[in-house]
């Protein structure tokens, strides 16, 4: 256990120092005070706080940013090491090859945290005090969130384990990477659509989207949010479609957690074969 907590702090020193996930919160904070701005703003009739407002556009822009940010954090985790040749270094500590990977784990997703939290949390405070204090309650969305998104983070990071315990060069391992978020949060949802339209009420759309929907961790992250929140008010189609879910409320985030079980394991089994 000792060894573990060792890694991860060594991966959060190096995760703080790392320039590319300072710029991704940045990044991240910019467009969240932006969504802030822009949710405070009046148009027209809007019979919700400007709190929800904003954590309903945020939900939108994590399932984008987040599990970049992810993948920018775990690309590297064992390829970086062979690259650098520093894996053997490191297996050849009293730590099995899984506590490692678990070390690993916890630090990125703890720098994971500290960027979200910081990015969402400050963003969350100009939206309430904005908007004149209003209720208190409204905050616990944007906890919601918070808890959410690293939450989908930690699935992308266990994800980006993958790549980067199946290859031994950084580049090809970023490369994995963004191909991972490009499928995963845009053209998975572009083949969803298309198969719609093919479909019309066919058993695609009837039977196999709903679950293709909630089967993709990204979607059943907004799909939980949204569900959460007065989807109605804030100008969102995804509530009427929670009813025909085959998951819906707290259960949607059932998804993520359990492909975060299941890559991380997986990933945890490619490193035991991996010849440093």
């Amino acid at each position: 256990m000792h060894g573990v907590i060792t890694i991860a702090a060594t991966e959060i020193r190096i995760g703080l120092r790392n320039r590319w996930i300072i710029l991704s919160s940045l990044i991240l904070l910019a467009f969240a005070l932006i969504l802030v701005l822009l949710g405070s703003a009046p148009g027209g009739e809007v019979k919700t706080d400007a709190v929800t407002v904003v954590v309903a556009s945020l939900s939108t822009l994590s399932v984008y940013l987040v599990p970049l940010i992810a993948l920018l954090l775990a690309f590297d985790a064992i390829a970086g090491e062979i690259d650098r040749g520093t894996l053997q270094l490191v297996l050849a500590s009293p730590v099995s090859r899984g506590a490692v990977l678990v070390g690993k784990f916890l630090g990125h997703v703890a720098v994971l945290a500290i960027a979200v939290s910081f990015g969402y949390g400050i963003a969350g405070l100009v939206a309430f005090f904005a908007s004149g204090g209003g209720d208190a309650v409204a905050l616990i969305g944007v906890g919601r969130l918070i808890a959410s998104s690293i939450i989908l983070g930690a699935t992308f990071i266990a994800i980006g384990y993958i790549a980067s315990a199946s290859v031994r060069q950084t580049g090809t391992a970023a490369a994995l990477a963004i191909a991972i978020w490009l499928f995963a949060v845009v053209l998975f949802d572009l083949a969803l659509l298309g198969g719609l339209l093919a479909s019309q009420d066919g058993v695609f759309a009837r039977v196999v989207f709903p679950w293709l929907l909630v089967f993709n961790p990204a979607d059943a992250f907004r799909l939980y949010n949204m569900s959460a929140i007065d989807a109605v008010v804030v100008g969102s189609n995804l509530g009427g479609a929670g009813s025909a879910l085959p998951l819906s409320g707290l259960a949607t985030m059932l998804s993520p957690v359990a492909w975060t079980a299941i890559t991380l394991g997986l990933s945890t089994f490619i490193l035991k074969r991996v010849r440093p």
